[in-house]
């Protein structure tokens, strides 16, 4: 089990504000390994409770929430990660778990007794967790990302966009999943995290644009469009 505790501060750009600050940081950080020129593609598959809890906890604004999801980056991977983060003020709380691509196939279809082969407390919590508050597969959302690094307070800093998701498919291995957008296209979601502060010129960077910071969450965003066309 791996486990992150930062701080993390989202903005809403446009796709012209992106290229600016993409060519930016690409002077003055490092490109995230798996990043390459055009970015690398990221797919959740979100679970959720019967009642919605964890998505109208993030629309209420509660200080303290949590969301599960299962990551992967390419369907032909051969394994998932497990994920919970925990919202906690204001830092945020990141724990993961790899499993195998078997084992993330029975979690997409609700059979979470796969965790009890762990040793790892983290996957006890999680089959708890899941089967305690009767969570299920909700939502799965896919988007491009463009990732860079700086060493110092692990800063990471990452642009989302083509945000895509479904609610009819929890296939996470498919070659072909049929998504509908979920965010306008020209819109990019920056995401900046870290550890105890923000460096100064990472700062006047990200000032400049003049964008304050906003509460946007993708998974939000995906049942947002589901539950309107349910009422």
């Amino acid at each position: 089990m791996k486990e992150v505790l930062r701080q993390e501060k989202k903005y809403l750009y446009t796709y012209e504000q992106f290229k600016r600050m993409d060519c930016r940081f690409g002077k003055l950080l490092q490109p995230d390994v798996h990043s390459g020129a055009d970015g690398y593609t990221v797919r959740s598959l979100y679970f959720d409770t019967m009642q919605e809890r964890d998505f109208y906890e993030k629309e209420d604004g509660l200080e303290v929430r949590r969301k599960l999801r299962l990551r992967i980056y390419s369907p032909s991977d051969s394994f998932a990660m497990l994920e919970m983060k925990q919202k906690q003020g204001e830092n945020q709380k990141k724990r993961s778990l790899r499993v195998t691509r078997e084992e993330a196939m029975k979690l997409a279809s609700g059979r979470y007794d796969c965790l009890l082969k762990y040793e790892d407390p983290f996957a006890g919590e999680c089959y708890g967790i899941m089967n305690l508050h009767c969570y299920r597969p909700k939502s799965i959302v896919e988007y491009k990302r463009k990732a860079y690094i700086a060493k110092e307070n692990s800063i990471r800093i990452t642009f989302d966009h083509e945000i895509r998701a479904t609610e009819s498919d929890f296939s996470l291995f498919s070659e072909t999943l049929n998504m509908y957008p979920v965010l306008d296209p020209y819109l990019v979601v920056m995401e900046v995290k870290y550890n105890g502060f923000l460096l100064s010129y990472i700062k006047d960077i990200i000032s400049a644009e003049g964008k304050i910071p906003v509460s946007v969450s993708k998974y939000s965003l995906s049942r947002s469009v589901g539950l309107h066309y349910l009422l």
